[in-house]
């Protein structure tokens, strides 16, 4: 398969070769496309990588602020022959990428704020650089603190913000505790501007919770130069789409997951997420921009140019996750730049990233209503007429898993308890069995796109989720360690396996390749495997399939030689061939792959693949290479 197009021909980016031998971009560029141009790894070689390094976080429990480390999911950065990365507790650290030395290391000290009130705890998932009249800077952006370093000495610069730190919960558009705002995904940076998302904790649901306000900042002083409001306030377009008042006290909204841009254009895109609260929107009636949205922006302004939304009033965690992706396919002989939006629910949204017209028609479809007191959901919901979804959708009874007649016994009398229904189908008070669930589908990872095929490879999670709605009683906000709570109505999550064993058949993660000139699935195959599901009392001496691919939210990544490369929770590098998705090398890793990895050549001109794994106390970054170079 000829491979002769560069990315930055493709995605109108600035790629110099020195660039494009590193991983300037903890999604390889500014357009996400977890590309890379290096071909000394092939499908013939592969087999001969070896761990070349490893370096360790050595983060900590502390009791005395209540905190511990999360999952170690970063991809690290490669810039000037020096790498950078983002550690669980906010920190960054400067490495020789040759050998994996520790250059410096500076300690933000986020987990004096105590544990983060989100699901994931403390992670984080990258970090940017920006050079300034020939200095180097690193942009971290730390729960509330948006900071900037010295690339040298891992220094705060002092000019920037308050001795190198601007305060982000300042100037929202109400006042917040800085306690529940927070960040995981890296920054963007355009010309001389910084431009910040923010996350909370689903969790929290209360009156004026955090908001998602999007905010451009002076990259030199951190001076506030835009704001774009998630929720239009009175008089923006979309505040008609929240009644009954609702957009003077909703909070989240939140532009959690990495955003992308154009830089050529200066046009932005943001994956916006949900609202407050995640399962049920009797306090936020109507359809809710620009919530579960994709959102393009002018980067110099933050004015508006347009969107998509994606989920109607949503009621399933299904906010957009991944970073979009932009891309350059021919569809019909027609040259068109794209941006694609990956989504939890399995679709893969496709628009002209100009004029946000999609590349293929997107339907209307009615969707079941909810029987929630209170709730008005959505009639409808949009569908993607091409490409087909890449994950499944929806539960029946033939969903469940087989592998002896009493467990397929077993699991059909719990999923019976339950409601199930195609896509979209509500959550209810009987409990309804949701597939993708809330990891998805597709997730944080994204996709990784070939610009000489136009496929984009994305690594999938097929989990269920069951959600569950209850009236909420103040009285169990003690039992339930929910932070703060004022709803009618939340929801209570249940169990989607019993005694270890998933309710539903595997495979729990695949690998599929779209086909983005065709809109079509050119190939899908199980991704990873469940070692802790294999050695299940239950499953002694059961025939299982030979990979059951493994529920993640990480992604992978393509070279120019043809290999796809990732982890995704499972507990070893992955491999694939990029031409038909067969599995070409599999390394077994003492703890599971936590980030979407990273490639580039070191000082002495050998290909470097590195990855993040281990979660807690025992985490590492991962080195492979061959020990000579081909």
């Amino acid at each position: 398969m000829k491979r002769t197009l560069s990315i930055a021909a493709v995605c109108g980016l600035t790629l110099t070769n020195a660039a494009a031998q590193q991983w300037p971009q903890p999604a390889g560029d500014q357009g996400a496309s977890h590309y890379s141009a290096l071909d000394q790894i092939t499908p013939a070689n592969v087999n001969q990588l070896k761990v070349a390094w490893e370096w360790r976080p050595n983060e900590k429990d502390l009791p005395q602020f209540g905190t511990r480390p999360g999952a170690f999911q970063a991809s690290p950065i490669v810039v000037d022959n020096v790498m950078y990365v983002s550690t669980m507790y906010y920190g960054v650290a400067a490495l020789d990428p040759a050998t994996g030395k520790e250059l410096w290391r500076y300690d933000s000290k986020a987990y004096e704020d105590g544990q983060p009130a989100n699901g994931t705890g403390y992670v984080h998932r990258g970090i940017v650089a920006w050079r300034d009249r020939g200095e180097r800077r690193i942009f971290l952006n730390a729960r509330h603190r948006l900071i900037q370093l010295d690339a040298k000495t891992g220094t705060p610069v002092s000019t920037f913000g308050t001795n190198g730190i601007v305060d982000l919960s300042e100037g929202l558009v109400w006042a917040i505790n800085k306690k529940h705002y927070t960040n995981t995904s890296p920054p963007v940076i355009y010309k001389d501007l910084i431009i910040v998302g923010n996350g909370v904790g689903d969790r929290l649901m209360y009156k004026n919770d955090p908001p998602g306000d999007v905010r451009a900042f002076n990259a030199r002083t951190g001076k506030s130069v835009w704001t774009f409001r998630t929720i239009p306030q009175r008089g923006e377009f979309g505040n008609n789409t929240w009644d009954g008042g609702s957009w003077q006290f909703t909070g989240h909204t939140n532009v959690w997951a990495p955003m992308s841009l154009d830089e050529a254009r200066g046009l932005l895109y943001m994956p916006v997420s949900t609202p407050s609260n995640d399962y049920y929107g009797g306090r936020r009636p109507g359809q809710n921009l620009f919530a579960e949205s994709i959102v393009c922006l002018d980067a110099n302004t933050g004015e508006r140019k347009w969107h998509f939304q994606i989920v109607h009033h949503g009621l399933w965690d299904y906010d957009p996750a991944s970073p979009p992706n932009l891309v350059t396919i021919t569809v019909d002989g027609k040259r068109i730049d794209a941006v694609v939006q990956l989504t939890k629910q399995g679709f893969a949204f496709v628009f002209d990233r100009v004029t946000g017209r999609p590349v293929w028609p997107i339907e209307e479809r009615p969707v079941p209503r909810s029987d929630v007191p209170g709730e008005a959901s959505w009639p409808t919901q949009p569908f993607p007429t091409k490409p087909p979804a890449f994950e499944s959708q929806g539960v029946t009874l033939d969903d469940v898993f087989d592998a002896t007649p009493q467990l397929k016994e077993r699991a059909l009398a719990e999923l019976k308890k339950y409601r199930l229904g195609p896509l979209y189908t509500p959550p209810s008070m009987q409990g309804t069995v949701v597939l993708p669930g809330v990891i998805g589908g597709a997730n944080w990872g994204g996709g990784a796109f070939d610009p000489a095929t136009g496929r984009l490879f994305v690594k999938t999670s097929r989990q269920p989720a069951i959600f569950k709605i209850e009236k909420f009683d103040i009285s169990t906000q003690a039992r339930d360690r929910l932070d703060e709570v004022d709803a009618e109505y939340v929801n209570r999550s249940q169990p989607t396996s019993i005694q270890g064993v998933p309710l539903l058949k595997p495979p729990y993660g695949n690998l599929v390749a779209i086909d983005l000139n065709r809109g079509a699935i050119a190939w899908k195959v199980p991704f990873g495997d469940m070692p802790q599901l294999r050695s299940n009392p239950a499953l002694k001496d059961v025939a299982l399939p030979p990979r059951l691919g493994a529920a993640g939210a990480a992604g992978v990544i393509v070279t120019k030689s043809g290999l796809v490369i990732g982890g995704g929770n499972d507990s070893a590098l992955n491999v694939f061939d990029a031409n038909d998705g067969r599995e070409l090398w599999r390394y077994v890793l003492p703890r599971e792959a936590g980030g979407t990895p990273v490639t580039y050549l070191d000082a002495n001109g050998r290909q470097v693949i590195v990855i993040a794994t281990g979660r807690g106390e025992d985490t590492a970054l991962v080195a492979f290479r061959m020990e000579d170079r081909p």
